[in-house]
């Protein structure tokens, strides 16, 4: 009996080390929030496009280097810093009726699962939450592209990802009825991100 416990205990402890091991092999890349955009798309009383974006972009990226499937993506964004190039429209967007930024500051997503599927083009799904609301959103990836080195030694490496979502879905529901028919806002609404990774030099820590 004490041997088979003796057995057992060196298997959980070679277990925990080698999932302490897996860890530690992990890379974090970070969200280089200057060369990374967060927009969005959606139809503005059934006859045009309207194009916005969130300037404010903050996250990370972890996985062992090998295998895409490993990775986890954490990433933050700050909802009052929403622009669309029309301060009463971006104004709108900050109140109650909309993103009601005072009590949601930020837009969250955090992923689930990550499926290569195909050369350079992954699947991820995660929850994504908007004003409080969490539901999972199925993302198409392209990238990431191959890491290039910059003149400070950081490794670099980008994707781009789209989605779209039914705003209702996050309660969004604020629209307003034409007088032709139709309405001023649509549900859908796509989105696009393009995202800059960096990763530093070992030894190096980012703050």
């Amino acid at each position: 009996m004490t041997q088979r416990i003796i057995q057992a205990a060196a298997v959980v402890a070679a277990t925990v080390l080698q999932a302490g091991q897996a860890v530690a092999q992990q890379a974090t890349w970070n969200i280089d929030t200057a060369h990374s955009s967060a927009q969005f798309s959606v139809r503005h009383m059934m006859v045009a496009t309207v194009r916005g974006e969130f300037t404010s972009t903050k996250g990370t990226a972890r996985w062992d280097g090998k295998n895409l499937a490993t990775a986890v993506v954490e990433a933050t964004i700050d909802a009052a810093t929403i622009s669309t190039r029309e301060p009463k429209r971006d104004a709108h967007l900050r109140s109650a009726d909309f993103f009601d930024v005072e009590r949601y500051p930020t837009l969250t997503f955090k992923s689930a699962k990550v499926e290569p599927i195909g050369p350079g083009k992954l699947r991820m799904t995660g929850d994504l939450t908007i004003r409080g609301v969490t539901r999972s959103v199925v993302f198409d990836v392209e990238g990431p592209t191959e890491a290039i080195k910059d003149n400070r030694g950081n490794q670099r490496v980008g994707a781009s990802a789209t989605a779209t979502i039914n705003r209702k879905d996050f309660g969004l529901t604020w629209n307003a009825a034409l007088e032709t028919g139709g309405v001023v806002v649509s549900d859908e609404v796509k989105i696009i991100l393009d995202v800059a990774l960096t990763l530093p030099p070992p030894g190096v820590v980012k703050h």
